[in-house]
Parts: structure tokens; C-alpha cells; sequence
């Protein structure tokens, strides 16, 4: 008997053997050849892999994924229909950020070229 992982093979035809209980007595008999095969299935059987081992299209992939630096990105819009309170200018930078829960609104953060900042939640 020959055993890969938790499959357990007939030494003499190679047939998949049925599952048993995992005692030192069990007798498997081939259903295939009629050999009696010895169980070992109270060994634990440990198998070790590594990724490449199973390669695939998406693992591929994932070394093709491209890093993002959260300082890089550009998250401010103008939006040119607002006017800051504090020195009346039209077009003032904002952007968009979830600080609460994702069933409720999102909250629009304004920023003034002359220091003034303020928010409003949605």
C-alpha cells in the first residue's frame, strides 16, 4: 500500500483503496486485483507545497500588479460652483472621503487656497 496525502493506493495495481478507520489492524482489500493491503492511515501524513508548484494564470498576474503610492494619487477635484466663506473665491478643491459607516453618505471635504477648510457630510 502506498499512501499520498490522505489517498491510500493498492501496491500491486495502483487502484484507489477504500477509506478505512484508521486502526493498525485495518486490512484493505483492493476492489481492482484483490490484494490485501496493510492501512496506515493512523500515520499522519504531512505534505509540504510551494506556490509554483501549482501554477496558474492569476499567480501569474499577481507579479505584473502594479504598486500605487497613496501620496501619488490625485483625490482632490474643483468643484466650480462653490465659493469659499472666508475669501469669496469660486472653484475651491475638495475631495471625497467615507468616514462613516458604507450604508450612509460620504462626507465632501473643502479646501481654500487661503487656508480655509471645511466639510459636509451626505
Amino acid at each position: 500500500m502506498a499512501a499520498i496525502g490522505s489517498l491510500i493506493f493498492c501496491t500491486d495495481c495502483g487502484d484507489l483503496l477504500p477509506v478505512s478507520k484508521g486502526s493498525e489492524k485495518n486490512i484493505l482489500t483492493c476492489d481492482c486485483c484483490g490484494a490485501e493491503n496493510k492501512d496506515h492511515t493512523w500515520k499522519t501524513v504531512t505534505t509540504r507545497t510551494k506556490p509554483a508548484d501549482f501554477p496558474s494564470l492569476l499567480r501569474q498576474k499577481l507579479s505584473t500588479v502594479q504598486t500605487v503610492e497613496r501620496h501619488n494619487i490625485q483625490t482632490e477635484r474643483i468643484d466650480p460652483n462653490t465659493d469659499c466663506a472666508k475669501c469669496k473665491r469660486r472653484g475651491i478643491r475638495y475631495s471625497e472621503v467615507q468616514q462613516r459607516g458604507a450604508d450612509e453618505g460620504s462626507t465632501i471635504v473643502y479646501n481654500c487656497d487661503c487656508g480655509e477648510r471645511w466639510s459636509i457630510n451626505n
